[in-house]
C-alpha cells in the first residue's frame, strides 16, 4: 500500500467533503484504487473504487467504467458485495460498496497455506451462487481470482466483489478483437485468445481459484503474461489430485471439469456447479451418538482410570519381582494390564449392544470417523511424512535395534569386566535414544494421522474385537435388544444377522462350521469393495462399451457376493429350527469361498483396465 496521504488521498478527500470521511486506502489495481471511508449520512463504513483519474481524463474509458459499474450495481445477492452508488466529482470518478471486514482468499491461502477441502469447497459454493445470479442478469465478470473474493471475518461467508471490468452479454461482442482483459493466471483459454468470453469463462477462472485454493499454486506459471496464456490455451490443467492429494474426489472432479479447454465440456451453469459442491459437502453421513462415543472414548483404554490403575499394577510387579524372578514382574504387570483392559472394554461393549448396535457397524463408525479428520490432519501436517518423522523413524529402529544386538552379541561372546560394562552402558545409551526417537516419531505421525483411532479400529474390527463382543452379548439379558436406528448396507445388515445366528448354535454345530464366520467376513468384504469400485465407476465420465462392460461386471460381482451372504445366513436360519443339515452348510460354505475367489481376479485384473478408461476417457 501507498503512503496514506499522498496527493491523490487529499485531493479526493477535498471533493468529497461532507459526503464521505477517507480514512485510509485497502488496495489498488490497473482498474481502481479502493479507499476506507466513512459515508457520513447514514453514518456506515463504505469501501469506495476510484477509477485512476489518468484513465478517467479519457472519455471512452470513463464512459465504460461508469457503464459496468451501473450494470454490476443492479446485483443484489448476499455473496456480492452490494454497490450503494455510482457517482462522478469533479475529476473523480467512483462507486462506494459495501465494507467487508475480513480479508480476501488469496491473502488467506498465503498467510496459512491451502484451505481445508472442507472450506474450500464451501467458499466456491458460494461464489459459484453468486456468479450465478450475475450470469442471470446477463452479467460476466472475467476477472474471478482469489483477490476478487472477500471472506468475511465474522461469518466466513465468501462474498466476490470487483465487476469493475465485467460486461453484460449483449456487450460482450462489441469487444474490440483481440483485447484481452483479466488476469493471465486465472483467464480462460477463449479469454486468453481474445475471443469472446460468456458465463463457461468464469466458470474455468473459478476453477483456478478452487486449484490454488485447494493446493497453494496455480495450474500454470510462467516468466512472461504471454507464457501463461499460451499454456492456457494449449497444455491441459494438471489433476488437482496430484497436487492436493487429500481432495476428496468429488470435488477434484468438479475442479478438474471446471478447467476443461472447451467450455462445452465445464459444467452446464454457475448454479449446478454450486447443487454439485453442495452435494459433496453433504456426502458424508452422522453416525449416531452412540457410535461417535464409542469410537471417540469408549472404545478404548484412557483417562485417569488409567492412572489409577497403573500403579496397582506396578506394585504387584515389584512384589512378583521380589518373589520370583524379571519374568514374573513382567507377567504379572502385562498380564494383569491385559486382563483389567480386557474387563472394561467388555463393559463398554455390553453398553453399545444394549443401545442396539452390533460388532458389524464399529467398521463402518472407525472408517467415517479416521476419514472425516483426513482434512484437518492433512491441512496442519501435510500429507506426507516430514523429514523430521523420517529420521526420528530411522532413528528409533538404529537405537534400539543397535542397542539390542550390542547385548545380544557381548552376552554370547561372554565378555567379562570392564568390557561388558562399557558395551551394557553404550547399549542401554542407545536404546534410551532410539526410544526418545521413537516418541518423537510417534508424535510426528500422530499429527498427520490418527494412529490412535486406526488402532482401536483394527483392534474392536479384528478378532480381539469380535471376541470382547460375544463375552459382552453372553452377559446380556436374554431379552431382544432393540435395533440401532442407523443405515447400514445390506451386505453389512446380512452378515450381523448370520453372525448372531452363528453364535446362537450349539458349541459343537459352532465348531464344525469353524470357519464360517471368516467366510462372511470375507463376503462382507468383498462386497463393500465391489460397492465402492462400483461407485467409482459411475463417477467416471463416459460411456463406452468397456465402461459399461466394467460397471456391469462389478454390478454382478456385487450381487452374487450379496446373494452368496443371503444363502449363508438362510443356511443358519434352517440349521437353526431344525430342517438344515451340517452337509448342506457346507456346501454353502465352498460356493461362498468360490464367489470370494472371483472377486479377488477381478480386482486384481480391472486396475489396468480402469485406468486406461481413465487416461482415455475426458473428466
Amino acid at each position: 500500500m501507498t503512503a496514506p496521504y499522498d496527493d491523490l488521498f487529499i485531493s479526493f478527500q477535498t471533493a468529497l467533503a461532507g459526503r464521505y470521511s477517507l480514512e485510509r486506502e485497502l488496495g489498488r489495481g490497473g482498474m481502481g484504487i479502493v479507499y476506507l471511508a466513512r459515508e457520513v449520512r447514514l453514518d456506515r463504513p463504505v469501501a469506495l473504487k476510484l477509477f485512476p483519474p489518468a484513465l478517467a481524463a479519457q472519455p471512452n474509458l470513463r464512459e465504460r467504467f461508469l457503464r459496468e459499474a451501473r450494470t454490476a450495481a443492479r446485483l443484489s445477492h448476499p455473496h456480492i458485495v452490494q454497490i450503494y452508488t455510482v457517482d462522478e466529482v469533479g475529476q473523480f470518478v467512483f462507486f462506494a460498496m459495501a465494507y467487508i471486514d475480513g480479508e480476501t482468499l488469496g491473502a488467506r491461502v498465503q498467510r496459512r497455506g491451502p484451505m481445508a477441502p472442507s472450506e474450500a469447497a464451501r467458499a466456491l459454493r458460494e461464489v459459484a451462487w453468486a456468479l450465478g445470479h450475475a450470469h442471470e442478469q446477463g452479467v460476466i465478470h472475467r476477472d474471478v481470482k482469489p483477490d476478487n473474493i472477500l471472506l468475511e471475518a465474522a461469518t466466513v461467508r465468501a462474498m466476490v466483489a470487483d465487476f469493475g471490468i465485467a460486461g453484460s452479454k449483449q456487450e460482450a461482442g462489441s469487444q474490440t478483437t483481440g483485447e484481452v482483459i483479466g488476469t493471465p493466471e486465472f483467464m480462460s483459454p477463449e479469454q486468453a485468445g481474445g475471443e469472446q468470453v460468456g458465463a463457461q469463462s468464469d466458470l474455468y477462472s473459478l476453477g483456478v481459484v478452487a486449484f490454488y485454493a485447494l493446493s497453494g499454486r496455480v495450474p500454470f506459471t510462467g516468466a512472461k503474461s504471454a507464457d501463461i496464456l499460451a499454456k492456457h490455451m494449449t497444455q491441459p490443467a494438471p489433476p488437482i489430485i496430484e497436487q492436493a492429494p487429500s481432495t476428496p474426489r468429488r470435488v477434484a472432479r468438479i475442479v478438474d471439469a471446471c478447467l476443461a479447454k472447451d467450455p462445452a465440456e465445464r459444467p452446464a451453469g454457475a448454479a449446478l456447479l454450486a447443487e454439485q459442491l453442495a452435494l459433496a459437502i453433504e456426502h458424508r453421513k452422522n453416525l449416531p451418538v452412540a457410535l461417535r462415543a464409542f469410537v471417540k472414548h469408549d472404545g478404548r483404554i484412557d483417562g485417569p482410570g488409567v492412572i489409577l490403575v497403573t500403579p496397582l499394577l506396578a506394585a504387584a510387579a515389584v512384589a512378583a519381582g521380589s518373589v520370583f524372578d524379571a519374568v514374573g514382574a513382567l507377567t504379572t504387570f502385562y498380564g494383569g494390564a491385559a486382563f483389567i483392559t480386557a474387563v472394561v472394554l467388555t463393559a463398554r461393549a455390553r453398553k453399545l449392544l444394549k443401545s442396539g448396535f452390533e460388532h458389524g457397524d464399529l467398521a463402518v463408525a472407525y472408517k467415517a470417523e479416521i476419514e472425516r479428520g483426513k482434512e484437518e490432519r492433512a491441512f496442519s501436517a501435510g500429507f506426507c511424512p516430514s523429514t523430521l518423522e523420517r529420521v526420528t523413524k530411522l532413528g528409533g529402529f538404529v537405537g534400539i535395534g543397535g542397542g539390542a544386538l550390542t547385548l545380544a552379541i557381548a552376552a554370547w561372546l561372554g565378555l567379562v569386566e570392564p568390557d561388558w560394562t562399557v558395551l551394557t552402558a553404550a547399549a542401554w545409551l542407545g536404546m534410551a535414544a532410539g526410544m526418545t526417537s521413537t516418541i518423537v516419531h510417534l508424535a510426528q505421525l500422530q499429527r498427520r494421522r490418527d494412529v490412535d483411532t486406526e488402532f482401536w479400529g483394527k483392534l474392536w474390527t479384528g478378532r480381539i474385537g469380535r471376541f470382547l463382543i460375544r463375552v459382552a452379548r453372553a452377559l446380556l439379558p436374554k431379552h431382544a435388544i432393540p435395533s440401532a436406528m442407523t443405515h447400514r448396507p445390506t451386505e453389512l445388515a446380512i452378515a450381523m444377522a448370520a453372525e448372531q445366528l452363528f453364535a446362537d448354535l450349539p458349541k459343537a454345530t459352532r465348531k464344525q462350521l469353524g470357519d464360517l464366520p471368516n467366510v462372511v467376513n470375507r463376503l462382507e468384504a468383498d462386497a463393500q469393495k465391489m460397492r465402492a469400485r462400483l461407485e467409482e465407476l459411475q463417477e467416471l465420465a463416459g460411456d463406452s462399451a468397456e465402461l459399461r462392460g466394467l460397471r456391469d461386471t462389478v454390478q454382478k460381482r456385487l450381487t452374487d457376493t450379496v446373494t452368496a451372504l443371503e444363502t449363508v445366513r438362510l443356511g443358519l436360519l434352517r440349521l437353526r429350527s431344525g430342517v438344515g443339515s451340517i452337509e448342506s452348510m457346507t456346501t454353502g460354505l465352498v460356493a461362498a469361498r468360490e464367489v470370494g475367489d472371483a472377486v479377488e481376479r477381478l480386482l486384481a485384473g480391472q486396475k489396468e483396465v480402469e485406468e486406461t478408461l481413465r487416461r482415455a476417457t475426458p473428466v
